[in-house]
């Protein structure tokens, strides 16, 4: 829905902010976060002229921080107070967290918080956080600190035009298909699938990256849901066969109790759009793309 479009384009026109991005291979562990945005935040605070503790390397800022409470870092923590104390009164300090939904968490105490983020926040000091949809009480965050939320499925008229006007560069391209791309700019608010399908427009399969990325989205379903696998597989293929359904009605169909389905479709969230019809929740793959992947699958790769 853009999550990355409006991340990328506010980190160019901001370039003092602090980003880290999850979704990068190694990224996705508490030590990796915490020794990146530790050392921007020493540059930050040696740019204001503050006398931080450490110098920016590695084996320093993993000594500081490796005896945090569960709670938080305490020595990202005290980073960011002495930012802070030297904000100017219209200076913000601003962390983008790109990708929440790849974190491990295997490696931090349960209960913890993702990355061991604090759960207060020093004054004129923001985090910015983006992943794909998530059960409330599966964020992986417990703040005292004031938060709010925007969820961008709930704009998909101005996500539509914007891919309507990113469409229009490929317009005047050699040999296109305008019909392909009449179809996508009304009917597309995926930029993921936009992109890589005018990439390879030409084409009779799936491109390559679009391949893969799907890939890794069953091999995290399957993950999550490895110990109820036999009825995980059946509920996947009741999914792949519907264009929405119900809990109750995928239950009487595998005579399976509710709550065993739930389990699953709750594990599987981040990759299902819910739907209220006639009062009642109706479950679908997030992206017709990504279910027709599925379907071309054989039952062997599942």
């Amino acid at each position: 829905m853009g999550k990355s479009a409006i991340l990328a384009h506010y980190v160019s026109q901001n370039p003092g902010v602090a980003y880290y991005n999850v979704e990068i291979a190694g990224k996705n562990r508490a030590e990796e976060f915490l020794t990146t945005i530790c050392t921007q935040l020493i540059e930050i605070a040696q740019h204001q002229g503050s006398k931080t503790c450490v110098e920016p390397s590695r084996n320093n800022i993993t000594s500081n921080f490796s005896d945090s409470t569960t709670e938080n870092s305490g020595f990202s923590s005290l980073l960011l107070q002495q930012i802070s104390d030297r904000l100017q009164p219209k200076q913000r300090l601003i962390i983008i967290i790109y990708g929440c939904d790849r974190i491990d968490l295997n490696n931090q105490p349960r209960g913890s918080n993702i990355f061991y983020l604090p759960r207060y926040l020093p004054e004129k000091v923001y985090f910015i956080l983006s992943r794909r949809p998530f059960l409330t009480d599966k964020s992986g965050l417990l703040i005292e600190t004031p938060a709010q939320s925007l969820d961008l499925s709930n704009y998909p008229e101005q996500n539509r035009a914007d891919i309507q006007e990113y469409i229009k560069s490929y317009l005047n391209s050699p040999n296109i298909n305008h019909q392909l791309l009449t179809q996508i700019s009304q009917d597309e608010t995926n930029f993921m699938y936009v992109r890589e399908i005018l990439a390879a427009i030409n084409e009779d399969i799936y491109p390559q990256n679009l391949q893969l990325y799907y890939q890794n989205h069953l091999e995290k379903m399957n993950l999550a849901t490895s110990k109820q696998q036999p009825m995980a597989l059946q509920v996947l293929n009741i999914l792949v066969e519907e264009q929405a359904i119900s809990i109750e009605a995928i239950a009487e169909r595998l005579d399976a109790d509710e709550y065993e389905i739930k389990v699953i479709l709750d594990k599987w969230r981040e990759f299902l759009n819910l739907e209220s019809i006639a009062a009642e929740i109706h479950y679908s793959f997030y992206h017709a793309s990504f279910r027709d992947w599925l379907r071309q699958q054989s039952e062997s790769k599942f």
